[in-house]
């Protein structure tokens, strides 16, 4: 057995959080945990409302953990007439680097344009000032134009063959799964009762009243079933909202078109981008991006309608090719191959379809919608990771007095007023600039939290991956104060393991499920079973379909 040294904190917050499920009347059950069923807890928690989160797999495990990372105005909504949505993009924006300054940060974008291209420099210039006007010019600076010689400066690697010149914009950068912890956290510090790995398989009604009362639970860790007792029941699952709606009751009608998107991980010496560039695909015209990422460069993202569930949806070879070949385009040096691939994934845009219009996924609204049905289930399906804030309040606004706390109420580890200061003590306590950076930007003032496990046990202060920024004190942290269960929780949510190795964090996950288990308090069987159940994971979320 190796769960000596079990954490019986851990078990018993997980078994104290079922008992108060199982026993308490909730006012309100928020029934997933993405960014948006997180947002609406944290939003309904601090408006003192008694709130229950459960998500049936971890925090963001779906859409919410595979974004382009980024917390951005929707410049290319514009072209579609979404203004609405620019405007209250913009302003999130800006809300959003204030309440978690570690977790979004202003990125710079480089835009070039080059003879023929779609979109040419005077229609750039005219679309980046609305950009500006839209967020009233409280952006974190307004876009300037830039010659071709300005452009080759700012990144070289691009391509020189006609290019006419282009301009800089900023939006701002994030960690979409730690995002969606932090307000899952948030929730609970406010007084919710947030659980993971807890599966809702029906309605609770009470004997000939069709009034939804609350939900079924089934907990995956400790397999037993209980009831949830709830006056207002909340569906906030994303591209599981009607699967979800048709569990707690009949569902009438379509809500939600299921929108493919397609990423991919390069190693960023090979791209040799310095800040984050917008291209526009020789292919289609789709406008697309590069990413900084740490040592990598995220490239997306591409867009079509989803023909499989939530659960099956990965990258294809055409998405994969596509956006290599975009890239190619603008990158001529960097020849880039299948091989120079880490990592590939694709989420699952939950576009409400009455916002969809006649365009299909391509051209449909980011706005989110929200319906309420006879039996008082409460909907909400659209948005955006950006916005998610905005529909939460609009959410709460539909069964409470909304309240104002949530504007100025940072979120966890966002309560400091230097960066900068953060990182010099960090850097000065750790004596590895690349880990300090990263427990800075992932935990913010928390990040000494994380450190003490490091303290206690000097055998934590190791990396997790050794080319990679992670610390195993990280892996308790993320079991004791972050509610981890599994292997893919630490790998491929507490840290980013999972997209930023070839092999998808497989050989990390034998290497340190033996430390898991010591905190989970699994046998030597059970950790072979977890790391059989990473491969599985690991493959149905990496895994490269044909077509």
């Amino acid at each position: 057995m190796l769960d000596e040294r079990a954490s019986p904190s851990a078990r018993a917050a997980r078994a104290a959080a079922i008992g108060a499920l199982a026993n308490e009347l909730f006012d309100v059950v928020v029934i997933g945990g993405g960014i948006t069923g997180a947002g609406i807890a944290r939003e309904a928690a601090l408006a003192q409302q008694r709130v229950a989160l459960l998500e049936r797999d971890d925090f963001a495990s779906g859409t919410s953990s595979r974004s382009s990372r980024l917390v951005h105005g929707g410049v290319r909504y514009l072209e579609h007439g979404h203004l609405a949505l620019v405007f209250e993009s913009s302003r999130e924006r800006r809300f959003l680097l204030s309440l978690a300054p570690h977790l979004v940060r202003p990125l710079a974008f480089t835009w070039p344009v080059y003879r023929g291209a779609r979109v040419p420099r005077w229609k750039l210039r005219a679309g980046l000032s609305l950009y500006d006007a839209l967020s009233m010019f409280r952006n974190t600076q307004r876009h300037h134009a830039l010659s071709a010689r300005e452009i080759e400066t700012a990144e070289p690697a691009l391509s020189r063959e006609d290019l006419l010149g282009g301009a800089r914009y900023w939006d701002a950068a994030t960690d979409d799964t730690r995002l969606t912890l932090a307000n899952a956290l948030a929730a609970r510090e406010s007084g919710a009762v947030v659980l993971n790995h807890v599966t809702v398989t029906g309605g609770l009604r009470a004997n000939g009243d069709t009034r939804l009362l609350g939900v079924r639970v089934h907990d995956v860790v400790g397999n037993v079933d209980f009831d949830v007792r709830a006056r207002v029941v909340i569906n906030a699952t994303g591209p599981w909202s009607d699967a979800t709606a048709s569990l707690t009751g009949a569902s009438t009608m379509q809500s939600v078109l299921g929108s493919a998107g397609a990423h991919i991980a390069i190693p960023r010496h090979r791209l040799g981008n310095n800040d984050a560039v917008t291209m526009i695909s020789p292919i289609d015209g789709r406008v697309t991006f590069a990413l900084p990422a740490g040592p990598h460069a995220i490239i997306g993202t591409t867009e079509r309608v989803a023909h499989v569930g939530p659960e099956a949806i990965r990258a294809t070879q055409f998405e994969v090719q596509y956006l290599l070949r975009t890239t190619n385009a603008l990158f001529p040096n960097a020849q880039l191959t299948l091989d120079d691939v880490v990592a590939a994934w694709a989420g699952i845009r939950p576009l409400a379809v009455a916002r969809a219009g006649v365009g299909g996924a391509n051209a449909a609204s980011r706005e989110h919608a929200i319906t309420r049905r006879d039996d008082g289930l409460i909907s909400v399906t659209g948005g955006k990771l950006t916005t998610y804030r905005a529909m939460s309040a609009d959410v709460l606004s539909r069964i409470t007095t909304p309240s104002h706390e949530s504007t100025s109420a940072p979120l966890p580890g966002g309560d400091f007023d230097s960066r900068d200061r953060l990182l010099h003590d960090a850097r000065e306590t750790v004596h590895d600039a690349a880990v300090a950076e990263r427990l800075v930007h992932a935990y913010g003032s928390r990040w000494r939290s994380v450190w003490s496990y490091a303290q206690r046990d000097a055998s934590l202060k190791h990396r997790l991956v050794d080319d990679l920024p992670y610390l195993l004190a990280e892996i308790p942290y993320a079991i004791e104060r972050e509610l981890a269960c599994t292997l893919s929780d630490v790998l491929m949510r507490r840290t980013h393991v999972a997209f930023e190795t070839r092999d998808n964090g497989r050989s990390a996950s034998r290497r340190i499920a033996p430390l898991v288990a010591t905190f989970l308090g699994w046998s030597e069987r059970d950790v072979e079973r977890e790391i059989a159940a990473y491969h599985v994971d690991a493959s149905r979320v990496f895994g490269i379909d044909t077509g």
